[in-house]
């Protein structure tokens, strides 16, 4: 399984906006790690359809978190890039092979589908359980000087 490009960078963003108090410009959080704006700028408004992210227009207009972080689950960040559905996709090949039967619903009666839909669940599970608070956290005890290297950055770049 591989995820995006946009999942990393909407996780990323989504955790140096935590630590910012007004909105950002989509080119000044491109430029924070060198990325495409108008790429960058597809991920955030899919951010933002989602309710995760608002955007304001204007000179003082930019992204910013819709709610607290401890609100906002990865799966909710995953699932705003990437969609609801599920990793695997079951095209019912059994319902050609030898032994079919008509009217069948391979899908739940094929062993590789439930076993496929079983891991799905418990990523989506872990990715459920874990917000961008807890994150947040995490990244503050192990590099303090985060919050505060994220603001003198974004600063630096405005």
């Amino acid at each position: 399984m591989r995820t995006s490009q946009g999942v990393e960078w909407a996780l990323h963003t989504c955790l140096n906006l935590s630590w910012l108090d007004a909105p950002v410009p989509t080119g000044i959080l491109a430029a924070f790690y060198e990325l495409p704006p108008a790429y960058l700028n597809k991920q955030l408004q899919a951010l933002v359809r989602a309710g995760i992210l608002t955007s304001t227009s204007g000179p003082r207009g930019g992204f910013q978190l819709t709610r607290d972080p401890g609100e906002i689950s990865l799966l909710d960040i995953v699932a705003a890039i990437e969609g609801p559905e599920e990793l695997f996709r079951c095209d019912r090949i059994l319902s050609k092979g030898p032994g079919e039967h008509a009217g069948v619903d391979y899908r739940q009666s094929c062993v590789f589908a439930q076993a496929m839909r079983g891991a799905d669940l418990a990523w989506r599970r872990e990715l459920a359980g874990k917000t961008v608070a807890d994150v947040q956290a995490d990244v503050e005890h192990r590099h303090p000087e985060s919050p505060a290297n994220t603001r003198a950055r974004i600063a630096e770049l405005r």
